[in-house]
């Protein structure tokens, strides 16, 4: 298993990598006492390799169970466990005007925030943030550079791997989705329906998907929109995202629209990249 835990100030962006951290396929929990993470390892081993990636937030909610923070950490890594600790932190003035903003007590105090209760969890955390394999200070950060610093300290393999490619085939006589990124009409190829012979076939069949894919126009759109996605997958990735949504459309979404998405489908698969399927209109009339 790869562990990360996470640690750092209140305010300087702990949930936001929590989240990104979730749409790169970890297994994410917040708040964690850090006495109960070799718990945590004790049941994951025990379940064989069910659990392949896992991040844990723990910070100073949590310090009341146990403060030895850094002596755990070597117990784990005494055991063969794999971990790499990230912290994150920001200037005093930047977290006073974050908790004013979203108008929370601190974690610690449980009142308003104070110059001196930040002062005392820096120095609380000074131990943890040495023994830190990345430290990222967010000061200046929105919430997409933050991923794009995750990504960064993260390897690019595993981006790569996590990174998925959802194709979809619909009608536009019943709508454009509405969580589309890229919209293509397929209305530029012959239609299919019109031969009685294909007319009450799908494009999920063999006859319907060469009809549609032979012509000269249908192939070089195949070859043209591959590398114009595979191009900009790079791009989605440095701004802190993990999925591209594609939706393919002809009039009904039964036949030039599926035979499309199956065939990028197809290509995508043959790449090596996750990528998901989904005919929303191919059972409508």
């Amino acid at each position: 298993m790869e562990l990360l835990i996470v640690t750092g100030m209140s305010g300087a962006g702990k949930s936001q990598a929590i989240d990104c951290l979730e749409d790169q396929g970890y297994y994410c929990i917040d708040n964690m006492p850090f006495a109960l993470v070799r718990n945590f390892i004790d049941l994951s081993v025990e379940n064989g390799d069910k659990l392949r990636k896992a991040a844990i937030v723990v910070d100073i909610r949590g310090a009341e169970f146990n403060t030895d923070w850094v002596e755990q950490l070597k117990s784990i890594r005494d055991r063969g466990i794999y971990y790499r600790v990230l912290f994150l932190e920001a200037d005093t003035e930047v977290l006073i005007r974050r908790f004013s903003e979203t108008r929370r007590v601190h974690p610690k105090s449980k009142q308003a925030v104070k110059v001196s209760d930040i002062e005392q969890e820096r120095e609380f955390l000074a131990e943890i943030r040495d023994y830190a394999d990345f430290v990222i200070d967010t000061s200046r950060m929105k919430g997409a550079q933050l991923k794009n610093e995750l990504i960064k300290v993260l390897s690019e393999e595993l981006v790569e791997e996590t990174f998925v490619v959802n194709v979809m085939s619909f009608g536009f006589k019943h709508g454009i989705p509405i969580n589309a990124d890229m919209v293509f009409d397929m209305r530029f190829i012959k239609n299919p329906y019109y031969l009685s012979s294909l007319k009450k076939l799908t494009g999920n069949n063999k006859k319907i998907r060469d009809y549609v894919t032979s012509s000269i126009e249908a192939k070089r759109f195949i070859k043209n929109l591959s590398k114009l996605i595979n191009d900009i997958i790079p791009c989605y990735q440095r701004e802190g995202k993990f999925n591209i949504n594609l939706a393919f459309g002809c009039t009904g979404g039964q036949h030039r629209s599926v035979a499309m998405a199956n065939e990028f489908y197809d290509l995508f698969k043959k790449q090596e990249k996750q990528v998901t399927l989904e005919h929303r209109d191919i059972k409508k009339k």
